[in-house]
């Protein structure tokens, strides 16, 4: 389970909320009416950059340090906005994805008879080996 942890700033709108910016993906803004608001879209915003950078093969920035972080006024405050890679995948990329492989005739028999399902355990071994690295 890869945890990622960035600071994002929350700034008072002049309409009432906040907009986020983080300062190590100048690409990520989001706003949201509430505290909560704002930080679940911060969420979202984050999982959104993360991912896509990791898709175009670019290295994710290493997070600033939140104490290091200038804010413009009084009205901003930072937040660090923890972000579960893992999860957002699961959430956003859960589309099924057909697979061919091969076992041995012996073992596609005695599994058919239990009445095995092959996709199922084949998700559940593959969960395990990625949890164990």
């Amino acid at each position: 389970m890869k945890q990622y942890f960035y600071p994002a700033i929350f700034h008072t709108a002049e309409e009432g909320g906040f907009w986020v910016s983080f300062p190590d993906l100048p690409e990520c803004l989001t706003e949201g009416d509430s505290t909560e608001d704002a930080y679940q879209m911060a969420i979202e915003a984050l999982g959104l950059a993360l991912t896509d950078r990791s898709r175009n093969q670019e290295p994710l920035p290493t997070p600033s340090a939140p104490n290091q972080i200038p804010l413009d006024d009084a009205d901003s405050h930072i937040v660090v906005i923890q972000f579960d890679m893992e999860a957002y995948q699961k959430k956003h990329n859960s589309r099924a994805v057909k697979k061919t492989l091969s076992i041995p005739e012996w073992l596609n028999e005695e599994a058919i008879a239990l009445g095995i399902n092959f996709s199922q355990v084949l998700q559940e071994a593959l969960l395990t080996k990625i949890h164990s690295r």
